[in-house]
């Protein structure tokens, strides 16, 4: 196993190049999806790894409930470092494993304030999935929903005020967007990617403002005009002096993402959605380096698994 077990805790540096470039020369659905994927494909194999040196380690302290054959010697060898190395990936993994658990609940229990605070809103609907709730504050979000619903794009009557009609309607346009798109979805898998992996941190920012600019974009096809979102978008942020969305749902309010590039975005061309030709050189060079990355990370933590799996069944006794 011998220092492959220690890879995928660093190789995630190597996605960090594409973070950046890919949410500035990518069509936003496919940075996104594409980071996303990245971002969980590292997180889970330097957790994973980890849970290996964990193991090791944890066989080294008295009174331990594993096997007396797995603190041997032999095992020990297998992994360089392994008093010190285990000992500290026991602390590290209950560190990541108390802020993924607490990252799900807190998502958990937004969503459930979020819909217990629709419920009056809803009561007085007729149907439709759009929301506008009574609050002199201006603010539009969307909900996700569950298996039964598709979700809800809740805005506030002050926002609507905020706007005219064409603005109304490609804001309403952009939050349907987010709800079609799963986008919570991606942002859930990278905020727990970025607990589990603090390196990966700058892909969950970028994720964040790419499903944004995706939701632009399928707003602006949505309604035939790139200028109207754009002036949406401007105005949405312009009034919304605090931000309840994130506070429900962080990434699903109009004010999120740097507003000015995203406007900047939408009064330009229509981004390409095709992968090949690369935009550009540098875009090239950090996609090979980030898959060359993300590929060596799933073999060495798949090698140092199944090398470990063999040592450990070696010395059991039977």
């Amino acid at each position: 196993m011998g220092v492959f077990v220690y890879l995928p805790l660093v190789l995630p540096l190597t996605a960090l190049p594409m973070a950046r470039l890919a949410e500035q020369h990518l069509h936003p659905r496919s940075a996104t999806r594409l980071l996303a994927v990245t971002g969980s494909t590292l997180a889970l194999c330097s957790t994973l790894c980890l849970a290996l040196l964990m193991v090791v380690g944890t066989a080294q302290l008295p009174g331990n409930p594993l096997p007396d054959g797995w603190s041997d010697p032999e095992v020990r060898a297998a992994v360089p470092f392994e008093e010190k190395a285990g000992l500290i990936a026991i602390g590290v993994l209950g560190a990541v494993l108390t802020a993924c658990g607490s990252t799900l609940l807190r998502h958990r229990r937004a969503r459930i304030r979020a819909a217990h605070a629709l419920r009056p809103a809803a009561d007085r609907e007729t149907g439709g999935d759009l929301a506008v709730v009574p609050s002199p504050d201006p603010f539009a979000y969307a909900l996700p929903g569950g298996r039964r619903h598709s979700g809800r794009v809740v805005v506030s009557t002050a926002m609507m005020e905020c706007l005219d009609a064409r603005e109304r309607r490609a804001l309403v346009a952009h939050e349907r967007a987010h709800l079609t798109g799963r986008h919570h979805r991606y942002l859930l898998a990278t905020q727990l990617a970025a607990r589990a992996n603090p390196f990966l941190v700058p892909l969950r920012t970028s994720v964040a403002y790419s499903t944004e600019r995706w939701a632009d974009e399928e707003a602006a096809y949505a309604v035939g005009s790139r200028r109207d979102v754009a002036t949406a978008v401007g105005k949405a942020a312009l009034f919304s002096h605090r931000e309840p969305g994130p506070a429900v749902l962080p990434g699903f309010a109009e004010a999120a993402g740097p507003v000015p590039r995203r406007v900047a975005a939408l009064l330009d061309p229509e981004p390409s959605a095709g992968l090949w030709p690369p935009a550009s050189a540098h875009l090239a060079v950090a996609a090979v380096t980030a898959t060359a990355g993300t590929a060596a990370s799933a073999l060495s933590s798949l090698n140092a698994t199944v090398t470990l799996v063999g040592i450990l069944h070696a010395a059991t006794p039977l």
